[in-house]
C-alpha cells in the first residue's frame, strides 16, 4: 500500500543542501567556506612528506557552526569590532554610542548576541580558486551607526597562500574592524595540544591591558619575558610563567612595522610534521589566542575533542579599545570612504629541526 506524506512532513525530511564551496589550487591544496560568517571551515595542506590534513579547528557540519559559532568562533569574519571595547561605549564627532556588553562590563566582537559570525553572507563570483562573500549590515547592528556594506574576498593562489581581502563602505561615520578566527593546529585539527609548535611574531612591543583585556594606552617592551617570540619558541615553553594565567596567551603585540603596509609579521612551524604558515598582513597588530576558554565539550571533524591549548587564533586586527584610546591607530570609516585590509595565510613545508631565529 502507497503511504502519501504531506508536502510538509517530506520537506521536513529532506536534509538541507550543503552549504560548503570548496576552493583548489593546482598543487592540490584546499580550502572549505560556508556563507555563515563568510566562514573558513578547513584549510588541507601538505606536510613535509606530501599527506594532507586539515590544519584548522573547526565543527563537523554546517548545522554545528548555526548551533554554536558564538562558543569559540572557529574560523568566523568578526565583527563589526574585533576585541574589546571597553564599557561598551565610545563616542565618534561627539556623538555617544552604547553597544551591548556582553563580556562583563564590556562589549566583546562588538558585543550582543549576534555578529558578522552568525549572519549568512551572500557568495558570488565562485570560482575553482576563490568566492567573494558580500553582506550588507543594516544601520544600528550592534548599536554600531551607519548602513555597512561588507565584502570579503579569499583567493586560492598556486603557491598555497590564502588571500584574504576585505572592503567596506558607511553610510554614516562609524569604528570598523574585521578580522578571520581561525585557529591552526599545523599537525592537524585532531592532533592535540599546539604547545610543541614554534610562534614567532615581529613585534617588539606588548599591548598594556587591565584583567579584563582592555588597554591601558601603553606599550611594553617583550624582551625577557614570555611574550617575546622575536625568535621562534614553542608556544608551551613559557605558557606556564607568570604573568600569563592558566588560560595561557591571550594577548595583542603591536607589529614592528609602518602602518597600513603588507608585510610578514607571524610564522608559526609545526616541527613534526613540517608543515610551516606564514601570515602577511596590512593590520597593525595581532591578537593570539591559545584557546583558553574552549571547554571540552565539542568534537571536531576527525572526532578529536578539543580542549585548550588545541589551537591558536592569530588575529591580524587594529587594537582593541581603539575608539577610546586617541594615541592608537584609527579604527574610524566615514562616508565616501574605503576600508581595506588584506591577509595572506602562505603555507609551506620546512626540514626538520627547530626553525632559526
Amino acid at each position: 500500500m502507497m503511504i502519501l506524506l504531506p508536502l510538509a512532513a517530506i520537506a521536513a525530511a529532506t536534509p538541507p543542501a550543503d552549504p560548503t564551496i570548496t576552493l583548489r589550487n593546482a598543487h592540490g591544496m584546499v580550502v572549505r567556506l560556508i556563507p555563515q560568517g563568510a566562514i573558513v571551515t578547513a584549510v588541507e595542506v601538505p606536510d613535509r612528506d606530501g599527506h594532507r590534513a586539515n590544519v584548522v579547528l573547526g565543527y563537523p557540519t554546517p548545522a554545528d557552526y548555526r548551533a554554536k559559532i558564538r562558543k569559540s568562533g572557529f574560523g568566523a569574519t568578526i565583527g563589526r569590532y574585533a576585541g574589546r571595547i571597553g564599557g561598551a561605549r565610545f563616542a565618534i564627532d561627539g556623538r555617544p554610542v552604547t553597544l551591548v556588553a556582553n563580556d562583563g562590563a564590556n562589549a566583546l566582537h562588538g558585543g550582543g548576541p549576534q555578529g558578522f559570525d552568525t549572519v549568512d553572507w551572500t557568495p558570488a563570483a565562485i570560482r575553482r580558486d576563490s568566492v567573494r562573500f558580500t553582506l550588507v549590515s543594516p544601520d544600528g547592528f550592534q548599536n554600531f551607526p551607519g548602513r555597512l556594506t561588507v565584502s570579503v574576498t579569499y583567493r586560492l593562489a598556486d603557491d598555497d597562500a590564502l588571500h584574504i581581502d576585505y572592503r567596506a563602505q558607511t553610510t554614516r561615520p562609524t569604528v570598523l574592524n574585521l578580522t578571520n578566527h581561525s585557529y591552526f593546529n599545523l599537525a592537524g585539527e585532531s592532533s592535540g595540544s599546539v604547545d610543541g609548535q614554534y610562534l614567532q611574531l615581529r613585534a617588539a612591543r606588548l599591548v598594556d591591558t587591565d584583567a579584563g583585556g582592555i588597554p591601558s594606552g601603553r606599550f611594553t617592551p617583550v624582551a625577557g619575558t614570555p611574550f617575546d617570540f622575536r625568535c621562534p619558541h614553542t608556544i608551551g615553553e613559557r605558557i606556564a610563567q607568570p604573568p600569563l594565567t592558566p588560560r595561557g596567551y591571550n594577548h595583542a603585540w603591536l607589529f614592528d612595522k609602518p602602518a597600513g603596509t603588507l608585510a610578514p609579521v607571524a610564522r608559526l612551524v609545526d616541527p613534526g610534521s613540517g608543515r610551516t604558515l606564514t601570515i602577511e598582513t596590512t593590520e597593525p597588530s595581532i591578537q593570539a589566542y591559545t584557546g583558553g576558554y574552549i571547554d571540552g565539550s565539542d568534537a571536531g571533524p576527525g572526532g578529536h575533542v578539543y580542549r585548550p591549548g588545541d589551537g591558536i587564533a592569530l588575529e591580524m586586527q587594529h587594537l582593541a579599545d581603539s575608539p577610546n584610546q586617541p594615541s592608537f591607530p584609527s579604527t574610524r570609516l566615514r562616508p565616501g570612504e574605503t576600508y581595506r585590509q588584506t591577509t595572506i595565510w602562505r603555507f609551506g613545508v620546512a626540514a626538520k629541526g627547530a626553525p632559526a631565529c
